[in-house]
């Protein structure tokens, strides 16, 4: 923050009066050693363009102009106070009675607007106090809707703009810029392990690393979360931005205190050049959003730089979400039902439901292949409630086409859904709607989900078992989830990945394996499926372990299911 800024804080303000009558510049430091109390320090200009040392040089906390100066005539003077010095407070103090001008002034960034002959010793000073006090509270909300108010680095606004003017920079000098998108690596173990208050000394000590090894020109600023963002320019080499990347790394790595533990973090970067052919901000960011993803996905360096065939995929990713937003809207979405049969029955107890895409040109897409896109656009949400409704009211139409009871549809929740607020309203209001006993309807929730934030989710699924519905587990066995780990979640099922079904009757393992597991779950009173069942050597073996359900292609592919 400027000199200016914090001119409110000094005992004696540094007043410079721009008036080139000498007369009237007497009758004012009169006025202000009068009004002043000691509190002034007065000096004086008889031309604008003497005015720019002492305030370039932070030596003036407030400045008194006249519209009548021998090189500005006007609002000249404003204007260029403002422009060049746009923290200073500035008083008008001008023998031209109007209204109009007065208003234009105070427009362009005068604090007040005072008339010769209409001014005393009491009137001056106050107004002086005024103006310093009112423009120190303006720069520093500025400051703060511009800043971050943890680590007092640019946010995000203000390092886009940042951005655009260098962008802009580039294509006036030829030049180079690069931005550096730096995610910390697992730093919500940090909040979940040590608390809040430690994670956010992490940050600021982070923060403070990070601009300690930039180049002086540079900009770092807090892009939200563990996401900091750097904008360095005037490259002279694109090269140049590798060697501050691995300085980052190198100082992010350093071990920090807290509270005296020792934590050791680290990150992965996402670099992007930028110069004349990048016209918006937007494209930059969104191209080393892309690399610092990939970057994650298994850059060894921990950098990953922007290319032409990320690109290409980029543009293909972006063509994809548009496509993807339509058909959430026109409802381009079907299911099909994979048979679950208990294992002493060769008819269905339920089915899982599986969501698909009816794309305008590739057919229909596969789960796999769009619902991590929809996870990270939000759209989730939306096709989640469709599939949750439309699979909920499929078992209700099979049941009044077969008569008895509705079998049990399992449907999928994304990670994503379980951490909002929407979704136990959604699934009280299907059951509601299509009137399936709640009962019948089986909620999976991947491993990984399960631990992403385990108290909100634990008071999330505790909250949807109330409403009667049953809570499986997918993919067990592939993460990191123990049985004894499941007890502080009010689970019901469990479903065994298919890994270890698919070496059945060659593994002697993987059967021990089950074994355990069923064993366990039931004693732990949890029902047990195995998935990936594709042989009836594999369903046998299954039955004879003890597993409650089955589900695989041997048993049946997945399909429509109708009345």
């Amino acid at each position: 923050m400027s000199a200016a800024a914090v001119a409110v804080l000094r005992d004696t303000q540094r007043i410079l009066l721009i008036e080139d009558n000498p007369g009237d510049a007497r009758l004012v430091q009169l006025m202000l050693d009068e009004g002043g109390e000691g509190g002034f320090s007065f000096s004086h200009v008889g031309r604008l363009a003497d005015a720019w040392g002492p305030i370039r040089n932070g030596l003036i906390d407030c400045a008194l102009v006249d519209l009548s100066l021998p090189d500005a005539d006007g609002l000249e003077g404003v204007d260029q106070l403002t422009e060049l010095a746009p923290d200073l407070p500035l008083i008008v103090l001008t023998g031209r009675d109007d209204l109009d001008l007065a208003i234009a002034a105070l427009q362009r960034g005068a604090q007040d607007y005072l008339l010769k002959g209409r001014v005393d010793s009491g009137l001056l000073s106050r107004a002086v106090r005024y103006a310093v006090e009112r423009k120190h509270a303006e720069v520093a909300l500025a400051h703060q809707a511009m800043h971050d108010a943890l680590t007092d680095l640019p946010n995000r606004a203000l390092f886009l703009d940042r951005l655009s003017q260098a962008l802009a920079g580039t294509r006036r000098r030829a030049s180079t810029l690069a931005v550096l998108f730096v995610d910390v690596d697992r730093f919500k173990v940090v909040n979940d392990s040590l608390g809040h208050v430690e994670g956010d000394r992490a940050l600021v000590t982070l923060s403070k690393r990070i601009a300690r090894v930039l180049r002086p020109g540079d900009t770092v600023a807090r892009f939200g979360g563990d996401e900091f963002t750097v904008l360095c320019c005037e490259l002279v080499d694109p090269s140049e931005c590798i060697a501050i990347t691995e300085r980052l790394l190198e100082v992010i790595r350093q071990p920090i205190d807290l509270n005296g533990a020792q934590v050791v973090l680290t990150a992965r970067i996402g670099i992007a050049l930028g110069n004349d052919a990048v016209a918006a901000p937007e494209t930059l960011i969104r191209n080393v959003d892309a690399a610092m993803y990939r970057a994650k996905e298994g850059g060894r360096a921990g950098w990953l730089v922007f290319d032409d065939e990320m690109h290409k995929r980029a543009v293909e990713r972006l063509e994809t979400e548009v496509q993807l937003r339509r058909s959430v809207a026109a409802g381009s979405f079907l299911l099909d039902f994979q048979p679950i049969l208990h294992c002493d029955a060769r008819r269905p107890a339920g089915y899982e439901a599986l969501v698909r895409w009816e794309h305008p040109q590739r057919g229909i897409v596969a789960p796999d292949n769009f619902i991590p896109l929809a996870e990270e656009t939000g759209l989730i949400d939306e096709i989640g409630s469709w599939v949750l409704r439309e699979a909920c009211a499929e078992s209700m139409r099979w049941a009044s086409g077969h008569g008895g009871e509705p079998p049990f549809v399992s449907v999928n929740v994304s990670g994503r859904q379980l951490s909002g607020s929407a979704l136990l309203t959604v699934v009280a209001e299907t059951l509601a709607e299509t009137g399936l006993p709640p009962g019948r309807l089986w909620l999976e929730i991947t491993e990984s989900a399960l631990f992403h934030d385990v108290d909100s989710t634990g008071l999330t699924l505790h909250a949807l078992r109330s409403c009667g519905v049953k809570l499986a587990v997918d993919d067990f066995g592939t993460g990191y989830t123990s049985l004894g780990n499941l007890k502080r979640f009010p689970v019901d099922v469990i479903k065994i990945d298919r890994s270890f079904v698919s070496e059945l009757g060659r593994s002697a393992q993987d059967a021990a394996i089950i074994t355990a597991i069923v064993t366990l779950a039931h004693d732990l009173g949890l029902v047990v499926t195995a998935e990936g069942v594709e042989t009836e050597e594999q369903r046998r073996i299954l039955c004879e372990l003890g597993c409650d359900y089955l589900q695989g292609f041997h048993l049946g592919r997945p399909g429509p299911v109708r009345p």
